[in-house]
């Protein structure tokens, strides 16, 4: 049965094409009948990842080659989801690596690699937009082989796996070739203009291995819930074979990390037939599928036989900052969603947990306060606009890094490679704004056009990782949305002493009431609107952005006094100039260590930890 099967995993930087070359592969190889209809990023069926337009979580499906069923595995290519990556290379024995052929490996194209390589799983490179203007009639794609094949090198890639098949593709148009000197025949209209040579090499790589006769086990690589099955049990089958009815052995740990086991009848088996999930009688050695009759799972258990062991639990990187989650205590909390206690705000974030491995929980020395721990601001925003959008209200603060003790007692701190591609008009006010949080520039090479004409640069930065906290939006400001970033963590150095995050302080409401359009032009010439007029706020609440570094309290909510006296000139008419309305994303990046963010399904506010404007200094030297 084995031998029938090919698992295999899609594995890049992000936005290099993963997901769509997935929905290629399922069309071209007949998963889907001439009447259904299908939609672009078929994969990407979480409401957040098509509204980001990103993969946030890996997803399984299978198509059919002739007699052979194949497992794709579409993964994640942002590096704060790298957790995703690492945790579904057990089930898979081969994987294609997609590379841009103008952007070349970038920092999340090597981690991922190096997991691959690590496995020992087979690697195909695929080099994807081979149509675009800057590739066509130059030698970049060369240079993208090469640099890909030095990037092998430099990981410590075998010899049998440094001799890859190359294939080069475009996967929005849903072709590829093995002969590069064909690909200006293709993007003139000619060639067999589908996808037969990947699934060639697919067919060619190694069927995965393991003894159906013997004992059952199988690592769990994922959970799945369904309200009719409740949890199901995602992996592979690596040795024997698994039959509906059967009972099997959960091998598990409990709180304390102490191995427990637990027996459970199986319920159903499901197998992947496309995108969807199909019941089936029985599995074996090498193929995928989910098995339901245990309400205890987590991912890294191993399920067996009666008399099997337990696999090694899956191992990722550990995480590089925290964020502090707490029960709504804002004046406004309970009127725009579901008011939570402490103890259903730590369930529901453990539950989260439980599966997303590369996610750790703490508990606080404040009873309604909770720390997640994980690998980036953009991974902590899809967690809290996931509860969002399930009706919680609930607090966050910034963002903080995790530090550590070398073992001379010296504080030591994440740092990362960054990598960046902006205009070189641009790179002057970027480098400035990076070496003034520590950044140190490494290189500074010239990169493609990308298609505009505008010549651009690379620079790649050796950072801390505080220093990146908070800058996206400064960085696609300052390269006029033109800009790419990109960056690995390369491990913990020496702390580089203090960073300020923010320059400015806040304007902060000082009383509770509706504001004003005559309060609001008043306070807008002390610096920058967050809020227009006809908002409800509170004490404490943060409304804009003060031009100065210091915090300044305000009202705005004055009403103007009405009279029956008239003037020759203007009666005092005012006019409010743009106000930055603050998304979820922005205030994570904006706001400081004395902040919080306040969520509710309706509105994000920001405010201060002390809402009483006599209980809290306004002085930047108070707050630092």
């Amino acid at each position: 049965m084995s031998r029938n099967i090919r698992n295999i995993c899609i594995i890049a930087h992000v936005d290099h094409g993963k997901t769509t070359l997935v929905d290629f592969l399922l069309k071209q190889a007949g998963t889907f009948k001439s009447h259904e209809v299908t939609s672009e990023r078929m994969m990407d069926s979480d409401s957040q990842e098509r509204e980001r337009g990103i993969t946030i979580s890996a997803k399984n499906a299978s198509f059919l080659l002739g007699d052979v069923k194949v497992n794709v595995v579409d993964t994640p290519g942002h590096a704060d989801f790298g957790g995703e990556v690492e945790r579904i290379m057990d089930m898979v024995d081969g994987a294609v690596l997609l590379v841009d052929a103008v952007e070349g490996p970038l920092p999340q194209t090597r981690f991922v690699l190096q997991k691959a390589i690590e496995k020992n799983l087979t690697i195909v490179l695929c080099i994807n937009k081979v149509d675009r203007p800057e590739a066509v009639d130059s030698s970049m794609v060369s240079d993208c082989v090469n640099n890909a094949f030095d990037l092998f090198v430099e990981l410590g890639a075998s010899e049998k796996q440094l001799d890859f098949p190359i294939i080069y593709a475009c996967a929005r148009q849903g072709w590829c070739t093995l002969d590069h000197d064909a690909i200006p025949t293709f993007l003139s209209g000619g060639g067999d203009r589908t996808l037969k040579p990947l699934f060639d090499t697919i067919l060619a790589l190694p069927p995965p291995t393991g003894d159906e006769s013997a004992e059952l086990q199988m690592l769990v690589s994922n959970i799945a819930y369904s309200e009719y099955l409740g949890n199901l049990a995602l992996g592979r089958i690596t040795t024997g074979t698994v039959r509906k009815g059967q009972e099997i052995v959960r091998h598990g740990v409990d709180a304390n990390g102490k191995a427990v086991t637990q027996k459970f009848p199986i319920f159903r088996l499901l197998s992947y037939e496309g995108m969807k999930q199909v019941e089936v009688d029985e599995l074996s050695a090498g193929d995928i599928g989910l098995i339901a009759g245990s309400e205890i799972l987590e991912i890294g258990d191993t399920l067996s036989g009666l008399t099997g062991k337990a696999l090694p639990r899956i191992k990722v990187e550990e995480p590089t900052m925290r964020m502090i989650f707490s029960i709504n205590t804002t004046p406004n909390s309970g009127r725009e969603g579901k008011t939570i206690q402490s103890r259903e705000l730590r369930q529901r974030l453990l539950n989260e947990i439980r599966s997303n491995v590369s996610l750790r929980f703490e508990d606080t020395e404040v009873a309604d306060q909770f720390y997640v721990l994980g690998r980036g601001e953009l991974q902590f925003g899809i967690l809290i606009e996931k509860l969002r959008r399930e009706g919680y209200e609930f607090m966050v603060g910034r963002p903080n890094v995790l530090m550590r003790t070398d073992e001379h007692g010296n504080k030591m701190e994440p740092v990362e490679k960054m990598v960046l591609d902006l205009p070189e008009v641009c790179s002057g006010e970027v480098t400035k704004m990076y070496q003034q949080r520590k950044g140190e520039l490494l290189s500074y090479e010239t990169a493609a056009s990308m298609g505009s004409g505008e010549a651009r640069v690379r620079l790649i930065f050796e950072i801390p990782t505080r220093g990146m906290l908070g800058t996206n939006s400064m960085y696609k400001t300052a390269t006029r949305g033109s800009g790419l970033i990109s960056s690995e963590s390369i491990g913990y150095k020496p702390h580089s002493g203090v960073i300020f995050h923010r320059f400015t302080g806040c304007l902060i409401s000082d009383r509770v009431g509706k504001t004003t359009e005559y309060a609001l032009a008043k306070v807008q010439e002390r610096g920058i609107l967050f809020i227009g007029e006809a908002v409800e706020v509170y004490e404490g609440m943060i409304i804009g952005e003060c031009a100065k570094d210091n915090d300044l309290n305000v009202n705005a909510i004055l009403p103007k006094k009405l009279t029956n006296m008239r003037t020759t000139g203007s009666d005092g008419i005012t006019t409010l100039y743009g106000i930055k309305r603050m998304s979820l994303e922005k205030c994570i990046e904006w706001i400081d260590d004395d902040e919080w963010i306040e969520v509710t399904p309706k509105s994000v506010r920001l405010r201060k930890k002390i809402l009483a404007g006599n209980m809290r200094s306004v002085r930047k030297a108070d707050r630092v």
